[in-house]
């Protein structure tokens, strides 16, 4: 395979395909225009306006430029062309502005910037951005040139530097961060919006799983009390010493027990038509013995198990509902789960006190010694429904201790659960993520302040150098006219040159025929306000002229 050839193949998937492109591109903007509100169009007329008053005003107030009606209108249109320009071709936008601006006298700096940053944010490859980068330089190094002849040496070349990295180099770092961002954020949003969506449905499944456990527990309570009600209504019937109107009765209450217990079953058939794992069916077995009165024997066995749990009776003991006396071993038993698997070592307290109006249940933990990751908290949603269910109410949080904290109040009658079903949306929202992720677009600002920390890193260094081509006062005055070029050029000094750009612009004409060195007359730094320029003018291999001029820095 040939260089070109693996070139081109590393490239093709950031490459347009040149069969398909006209077609998706006409498609796409076709699009976006059909999006256009008239408050995009405000905003456009409005950044054209200020775009233009920013780079024509300073020039216009200052006596600099002449523009005449015709001449505004022109730069109005090229503005309008260029601007709007960008939303297709922003590549193409920010390479023309760079080559008209740089390469004639006038402004034009602030739609330069506006176009940088446009590029950057919409050029999305970033060998596309990087090609782009690298043309607007080359553009900018040639206008230059072109513009600027005067501005040369390591001084000028720092000063083209300078303006290329501030004009286009860090708006479009700018805006490729603003881009990053922005994608950053959608990709989030889009995740959380999955991840709320998932939690939703699985929240849904621990709530009707939860109803299913319910319907068992009512299976196997009310179960054993109608098959209790069957067997002795039998035994009645049997009764010789019941008149005929009695044992009609009796079989009458028989044959309800039994339908009752068929109807039953058929409810609990459909609640768990499809197949629970096998430690909820070990969990569903024995309804009968979790009620609120094995607590005891639920702490009992996880004491043995090593938990530090201790608990506390309050209260006269009334009898309670099948579903409440079911919901208040539940309390307790996720309570001392979630103790045991999130604070490990750490000191439990079940309490089950008897209100006058209501049962109070509340398992309470002390901090753990180390933090521990939190689980997804189905357990609690599952635990929720059920209490629900049994008409009470359910508190879950943290205690200002750093502990945490299960409490419910269950009625003591059998009532309709309060209220509509909760809603998903009140589940906790996931967390944000956090990594590798939440530092993307990074690198552009960090580009950016390494493009900043080098233009001032390079002119602090430029302005700490001394000139060394200079002429000290003794020197200029040593010298005569008349005197031979070769004798008077061994005696100048050579070395840096004076960053002054075009250093014979303030000096007097020179004259006619004459080849003109220029040298600073005293030593001095980059970072001088102004300098004294000296001349020697040399004719036909003599020095037919010497003098000095200021020159602005």
């Amino acid at each position: 395979m040939s260089p070109v050839t693996s070139v081109v193949q590393r490239l093709r998937p950031v490459l347009p395909d040149l069969r398909e492109a006209p077609a998706a591109f006409l498609r796409a903007h076709a699009e976006r225009l059909g999006q256009v509100t008239p408050w995009r169009v405000a905003r456009e007329v409005l950044a054209i306006v200020v775009l233009l008053g920013l780079d024509v005003f300073p020039g216009w107030i200052s006596g600099n430029w002449r523009l005449s009606g015709w001449t505004l209108i022109g730069l109005g249109v090229g503005y309008v062309a260029i601007f709007l320009g960008r939303l297709l071709f922003p590549a193409l936008a920010l390479l023309a502005a760079t080559w008209v601006v740089f390469s004639a006298e006038h402004g034009g700096i602030a739609m330069v910037v506006m176009l940088s940053y446009s590029a950057g944010y919409r050029i999305t490859p970033w060998q596309r951005s990087l090609l782009t980068a690298v043309l607007a330089l080359a553009l900018h190094m040639f206008a230059w040139g072109v513009s600027a002849p005067g501005l040369s040496g390591p001084f000028g070349q720092w000063v083209m530097l300078t303006v290329y990295c501030m004009v286009v180099a860090l708006p479009f770092l700018v805006g490729r961060y603003v881009a990053q961002r922005n994608a950053l954020v959608a990709a989030l949003q889009e995740r959380e919006e999955r991840v709320v969506r998932e939690r939703r449905m699985v929240s849904r499944q621990v709530r009707l799983r939860e109803r299913n456990r319910i319907a068992q527990d009512m299976h196997d309570s009310l179960g054993h009390r109608l098959s209790l009600i069957s067997v002795h209504a039998g035994a009645l019937a049997m009764d010789s010493g019941l008149g005929e109107r009695q044992r009609e009765a009796v079989q009458v209450l028989r044959s309800a027990a039994l339908t009752a217990m068929e109807e039953l079953r058929g409810v609990i058939g459909v609640l768990r038509r499809d197949e629970e794992p096998e430690e909820d069916r070990a969990a569903v077995g024995g309804a009968d013995n979790r009620t609120v009165d094995a607590i005891d024997e639920l702490v009992d066995g996880a004491r043995r198990a090593g938990v530090r749990v201790s608990l506390v009776r309050g209260g006269q003991s009334v009898p309670l509902p099948a579903k409440v006396s079911h919901a208040a071993y539940r309390i307790a038993q996720e309570g001392l789960t979630n103790a045991n698997k999130h604070a490990p070592g750490a000191s439990v307290q079940v309490t089950v006190k008897y209100e006058p109006d209501a049962l109070v249940v509340e398992v309470r933990n002390n901090p753990p010694r180390a933090k521990l990751p939190g689980g997804a908290g189905f357990g609690l949603i599952g635990l929720g429904e059920r209490v629900r269910l049994a008409g009470g109410m359910l508190h879950v949080g943290e205690l200002p201790t750093g502990g945490f904290r299960i409490a419910a109040v269950l009625p003591y009658e059998d009532t309709a659960a309060p209220g509509d079903e909760p809603s998903d949306d009140e589940q906790p929202e996931p967390a944000k993520p956090t990594g590798i992720r939440k530092w993307a677009g990074v690198g552009s600002i960090v580009l950016a302040g390494i493009v900043v920390l080098v233009v001032v890193g390079g002119y602090t260094w430029i302005g700490s150098q001394p000139v060394t081509k200079v002429v000290s006062d003794e020197l200029y005055d040593s010298v005569s006219v008349g005197q031979s070029e070769a004798e008077v050029m061994a005696r100048l000094p050579g070395g840096a040159e004076p960053p002054l750009g075009d250093i014979n612009s303030d000096a007097a004409p020179e004259p006619d025929g004459a080849r003109c060195e220029y040298r600073v007359a005293d030593v001095q730094t980059y970072s001088s306000r102004a300098a004294k320029i000296v001349r020697f003018c040399f004719a036909d291999g003599t020095l037919v002229e010497k003098n000095t001029h200021l020159q602005g820095m």
